[in-house]
């Protein structure tokens, strides 16, 4: 069910990026550009927040830095460090976004999925998370 909604979500990322005329990043490029937002981060950040596969990652910020959407720079600490964050033109694919979801989450204040319901659910996929995360690592030290 949580991979069919997020499916969802991403068509409507998409329909939002071909109503702006976005025609050269994709769905979730367009998600990682949001979860970035602010702030400066390394692709391993990214990665270890578990929201993308590696590869998937360092495949998906090239194209975004070839298209503008994101600048990305050498750590000056860490050599074999790059640290990404939003462009000028990717803030505005943010902001596009932010106000999507704003727009959808006014649409669901009415409804039975607003509030603490959408809190506990976010709560309940968090325990659901941790408890599997045990469970794999259980496994992996057993075998």
């Amino acid at each position: 069910m949580v991979e069919r909604v997020h499916r969802q979500c991403l068509e409507v990322v998409k329909s939002e990026l071909d109503r702006l005329g976005v025609r050269n990043l994709n769905n979730v490029q367009a998600l990682i550009l949001f979860n970035i937002g602010d702030a400066e981060l390394t692709i391993g950040e990214l990665t270890q927040r578990g929201y993308y596969l590696g590869s998937n990652v360092s495949y998906n910020v090239k194209k975004m830095v070839e298209n503008g959407y994101l600048i990305q720079q050498r750590s000056p600490h860490d050599g074999r460090a790059y640290y990404v964050r939003v462009s000028d033109s990717g803030k505005k694919v943010v902001a596009a976004l932010a106000e999507l979801f704003e727009r959808h989450a006014s649409e669901l204040a009415g409804t039975q999925l607003s509030g603490q319901s959408m809190k506990d659910t976010i709560r309940v996929l968090g325990r659901l998370q941790l408890h599997w995360s045990g469970q794999s690592q259980l496994l992996g030290l057993a075998g």
